[in-house]
């Protein structure tokens, strides 16, 4: 099992490094001027995939130590409070240190599910944009470090 989960989360992590490598050139741009509605909505899609990911690898992690996962209407709240040690095992995923950081892109996951392209706002998801491969290095960094454990 210990082998199957590696590789399984070995896998997800891959998936969000080809994400961003493959969409440098937009993230890029973005970082240099404003990004029209076309590369914002593309922008857009890049943080919910991205978020998505990071979710995907927490519910293998939890699956794993054999941990509950919420089954309400507001799970992905609850997820991202249980990864970092608001579980029954009191195990954190995830570093404290970056909890504000990431719940922004949790946010922005909401309200992308439910939102039109015509209400991005740049002002709103820039920082996001612009930030995402620094958040990247560390929750990943914090994902490495338990697959060690294993």
């Amino acid at each position: 099992m210990d082998k199957i989960i590696k590789i399984k989360i070995e896998h997800e992590i891959s998936r969000i490094d080809k994400a961003l490598d493959s969409l440098k050139p937009l993230l890029d741009l973005c970082k240099i001027k404003e990004p029209d509605i076309i590369e914002m909505t593309a922008a857009a899609q890049v943080l919910h995939s991205f978020y998505n990911g990071i979710e995907s690898i927490i519910v293998l992690i939890f699956k794993y130590i054999d941990e509950e996962l919420p089954n309400d209407l507001k799970w992905h709240k609850t997820l991202f409070e249980m990864s970092f040690g608001n579980n029954s095992k009191h195990i954190k995923i995830i570093n404290d240190d970056i909890k504000n950081e990431l719940e922004k892109y949790l946010l922005f996951r909401h309200f992308i599910r439910h939102a039109y392209s015509s209400e991005l706002d740049w002002n709103e998801m820039g920082q996001l944009v612009n930030e995402i491969e620094n958040i990247w290095k560390i929750i990943k960094n914090d994902f490495e470090k338990f697959l060690k454990n294993i």
